[in-house]
């Protein structure tokens, strides 16, 4: 079974082939992402009609060099799936126009994956996972615990009342002058740096339920800023407060899922694995401390390749593909969505970041 995946959702336009073989290995035949970082770098953050602009004038190519390297045709196809939401609306009307084309000329099943459950299944792509695993979904635009039941099946125990933690990494790159996109830039600065010199608050940190909140922590970074005079900051200064942010972040996020981890066991007997997945899933820090966790906790800790903590294709297709199994599919009048929770049932939280 062969599946096309593509995804528009934000900043990099992708697409992929992947198959169900029995190999995790074998499972990628191809993955191409052309990043848009040249365009946004400019404005030190995404804006969504660039964004959606660059989408509609690269997707066909992208599309093309993907068959290509899996030595493919679109009549090898099985089946073709995309991200239908959430994201940034115009970027996700490219992706979804683009393969309901595909489908409709071609004749082939269509299915739109919600692009968190792309992240969500990324570790059933890289290996065997069963059913139940615990789930930090981390990255700009979303931060949320789960527990993952099933394909389409997700219990939300916790996610932001405010920023992402990725968002807050972005925001506080721009506040230390470290450039975009911040999430890299700020690890990088940090290396070296003293973690312990400058106090930040660990929010939420304690409480008994899953919530996150980073607005503070941000605001607590941009006094340090104006305490130390401003920009430019002194390079010393920006080592260390990059690492002790990070450091922060890193602490709450231990926290956090230590609570889900209880959370996880009051309603499951088995043996516990917990998936980090999304951009901010790429940071050494956090892995470093979700580690810890792991050996005090006694759990199995599963961290995705780099390459598949970012957004990519190659998820978006393995969801496709995992729904594809069991019989799902859409209709071509399916309409993107820019908001589109993993758990329905979730109650909304006041403040929560746009794919909560």
């Amino acid at each position: 079974m062969l599946v096309l995946g593509i995804e528009t959702s934000c900043d990099e336009t992708a697409a992929a082939v992947v198959c169900d073989s029995a190999h995790p290995a074998e499972r990628i035949r191809a993955s191409v992402v052309l990043s848009q970082i040249a365009e946004h770098t400019p404005f030190e953050g995404v804006v969504p009609e660039v964004a959606a602009r660059a989408h509609l004038a690269n997707i066909d190519a992208i599309v093309k060099k993907a068959l290509d390297d899996a030595r493919i045709g679109f009549g090898d196809l099985d089946a073709v799936a995309v991200t239908g939401g959430p994201g940034l609306i115009g970027g996700v009307i490219v992706g979804v126009m683009t393969a309901k084309a595909i489908a409709a000329v071609r004749d082939i099943p269509f299915i739109a994956v919600n692009h968190l459950e792309g992240h969500a299944l990324t570790e059933r792509l890289n290996g065997d996972l069963d059913f139940p695993f615990l789930l930090l979904l981390v990255s700009g635009g979303h931060c949320q615990l789960l527990i993952v039941e099933g394909v389409g099946r997700y219990t939300r125990l916790g996610t932001t009342l405010d920023d992402a933690m990725g968002e807050a990494f972005d925001k506080t790159a721009k506040l230390l002058g470290l450039g975009f996109p911040g999430g890299p830039a700020v690890e990088r600065a940090s290396l070296g740096g003293d973690a312990t010199r400058f106090q930040l608050p660990r929010p939420m940190k304690g409480r008994p339920d899953c919530l996150f909140s980073f607005s503070g922590l941000k605001t607590a970074v941009r006094r340090h800023v104006e305490t130390l005079g401003g920009l430019p900051l002194k390079p010393e200064d920006a080592r260390d407060l990059a690492a002790s942010f990070q450091a922060c972040v890193a602490d709450v996020a231990h926290d956090r899922t230590r609570r889900a981890v209880q959370m996880f066991r009051a309603k499951y007997d088995v043996p516990l694995h917990l998936v980090v997945a999304g951009g901010v899933a790429a940071n050494s820090a956090l892995r470093a401390r979700l580690a810890d966790l792991a050996t005090a906790e006694t759990l199995t800790l599963h961290t995705p390749p780099l390459s598949l903590c970012t957004d990519n294709a190659a998820m978006i297709a393995w969801a496709g593909l995992e729904r594809f199994r069991l019989g799902e599919t859409d209709n071509l009048d399916f309409k993107p969505r820019p908001r589109w929770p993993l758990d329905p049932k979730a109650p909304p939280v006041i403040g929560a970041g746009i794919k909560a």
